[in-house]
């Protein structure tokens, strides 16, 4: 079982998988721009980056922004190769939404690149919906939105 643990993205875990994701999508996408999240985006009540360990291994992680007051952002979910295919990815991404229910979130949005289908993959089969794009990421190809059931813990 996967342990979710709310973690500042200056600790050395989540910034290891920081780099990890960001080295992964620049070797992955030629001119991917690259911006190391502030800190504060991270922090209750402006949001929450969790680390995923099973067995006391840091095996992945991810991060929720408020947007606004009732919108949240899932950003930069990553898990480490040794887990992908064990659905950590999608445990991880309901922890995150439940997480942003709890800072008050009634929908959860999140952007991707077409070079990632495993990652649409995994939004279109978690209930996400192709939307018309909410902001001018030079990264993203497509754009998604989920309603959270009330804003509350579902």
């Amino acid at each position: 079982m996967a342990l979710f643990v709310p973690t500042p993205t200056t600790d050395p875990d989540a910034a290891a998988l920081l780099d990890e994701y960001f080295a992964m999508r620049e070797h992955g996408m030629s001119g991917y721009r690259i911006v190391h999240p502030d800190p504060a985006t991270f922090t209750e009540p402006a949001g929450v980056f969790l680390v995923a360990s099973v067995d006391g291994t840091v095996i992945g992680g991810g991060g929720i922004r408020m947007l606004e007051p009732q919108r949240a952002e899932v950003k930069h979910l990553y898990v480490r190769p040794s887990g992908r295919g064990t659905g950590l990815g999608r445990a991880l991404l309901e922890e995150l939404e439940r997480r942003a229910s709890l800072l008050g979130a009634t929908d959860v949005v999140l952007d991707t690149n077409a070079r990632l289908e495993a990652a649409q993959g995994l939004y279109r089969s978690a209930g996400y919906a192709e939307v018309d794009p909410y902001n001018d990421n030079p990264n993203a190809t497509h754009w998604f939105r989920k309603a959270l059931r009330g804003g509350q813990h579902y």
